[in-house]
């Protein structure tokens, strides 16, 4: 039944059900695959948040052994991927339209379907056995195709950054997890600890998020049959969108600013009298603090404590404080608190991210949640068709171009 009530946004809609992830807005509550976000992001690694989004369970000892060494096994990309990241550097193209080249080419060096791993809870068990049994061939190659985008994704944003700077790539390495691996590749050398920490912690908070912007896309284009990998593709290009993934880099803009001046309430009134938005605040969903706000901090201040500028991390902890306060003062009526993104730009410039790869990284995690939804929307699919209300002209005669 089709009703004529105008949905903008589809804020009140619901389109599906999922075993992903559950957000409370009103208290502030995120659930991913029934752990708290503060449990899984802190105690995981990137590798069992990623199986147990695909899989609905934690991996045993032996099952993430597997999966790791698949993973690693799919990072790797050709000769043709690398020239076209090239060239998408040379051109000064912006990193997301990099990662959406390159994501769409690794399809052209991918490892073969007939190299796809079984879900481990089918009948083969193994997670690092040859697709056979219950698994059939479409569902073997969405599993080649999740695992090789999951594991591209850091090889392509971090070749086509060593490219923009002049420099040439770094291969991945097989003996180091994902986070690890992303900023070996990014800087060339070795991270520590408290970096790969902090980056495998930003990796969990942001690994799914609800029907996002970007996750419906994902599942829009999985519902036409389409396969994963223009899922993908097309999730990168809504996540580009500044209104979606954008906000960690001016974040960062505005804490440097405020580190340098050293004065956060003239800053924030500055904005505020001008009437700027000031970003890093508020949340289309949650009318509380942004609950991954709260981890990000906490990581940040791990992180800030052993192994960077303690100086800068107590600069954001002061702004928000103040940004809060007066947006409380200025704007009674709305909740405009801390959102994922403020500690998020914090976090990642400390661990040595890029200021211009902050949503490529946001990417980088999210494709494990896209490829777990693409694989939902898979097994109850349904054609996803909103309709639309006309509103344009009626009863027009045709009038020949020569009596125009």
């Amino acid at each position: 039944m089709v009703s004529d009530e105008l949905d903008r946004g589809l804020e009140g809609a619901t389109v599906a059900e999922t075993r992903l992830s559950r957000i409370d807005g009103e208290t502030g509550d995120l659930v991913v695959a029934g752990f708290p976000v503060e449990a899984l992001a802190t105690e995981a690694t990137y590798e069992e948040s990623v199986f147990l989004l695909l899989y609905d369970r934690l991996p045993t000892a032996e099952e993430l052994a597997a999966f790791r060494s698949d993973l690693a096994a799919r990072r790797g990309i050709g000769d043709e991927v690398r020239a076209v990241l090239r060239r998408a550097a040379e051109a000064g193209e912006p990193p997301m339209d990099a990662l959406r080249m390159g994501a769409a080419a690794a399809t052209l060096d991918a490892p073969d379907a007939d190299d796809a791993t079984a879900d481990p809870d089918d009948a083969t068990a193994d997670p690092d056995a040859p697709a056979e049994g219950p698994v059939d061939d479409a569902a073997a190659a969405d599993h080649a195709a999740a695992r090789r985008a999951i594991a591209a994704f850091p090889t392509v944003v971090a070749t086509y950054w060593r490219y923009r700077r002049g420099e040439e790539p770094v291969a991945p390495r097989e003996d180091l997890g994902h986070a690890a691996n992303y900023l070996r590749m990014l800087t060339g050398d070795e991270p520590t600890d408290a970096a790969v920490r902090g980056l495998e912690t930003y990796l969990n908070t942001v690994i799914d998020h609800g029907l996002n912007a970007s996750t419906f896309a994902a599942r829009v284009v999985t519902s036409t049959e389409s396969d994963l990998v223009s899922a993908a593709t097309a999730a990168v290009g809504v996540l580009k969108g500044p209104l979606h993934g954008g906000a960690p880099g001016p974040v960062l803009d505005d804490l440097r600013e405020v580190h340098r001046s050293g004065d956060p309430e003239g800053f924030v009134r500055a904005k505020l009298d001008a009437g700027e938005r000031l970003m890093g605040f508020g949340h289309r969903v949650y009318r509380v603090r942004d609950p991954r706000a709260a981890v990000l901090e906490a990581a940040a201040e791990r992180f800030y404590g052993a192994d960077g500028d303690a100086d800068f991390f107590e600069t954001a902890r002061e702004y928000e404080s103040v940004a809060v306060d007066l947006l409380a003062e200025r704007k009674p009526d709305r909740r405009l608190d801390t959102n994922v993104e403020f500690y998020t730009a914090a976090l990642l410039h400390g661990v040595g991210v890029p200021r211009d790869l902050f949503t490529t990284t946001f990417a980088v995690s999210r494709v494990g949640g896209w490829m777990a939804h693409c694989q939902e929307q898979r097994e109850n699919n349904r054609l996803i068709r909103p309709t639309s209300r006309y509103v344009g002209a009626e009863g027009r005669t045709w009038t020949p171009v020569e009596e125009r």
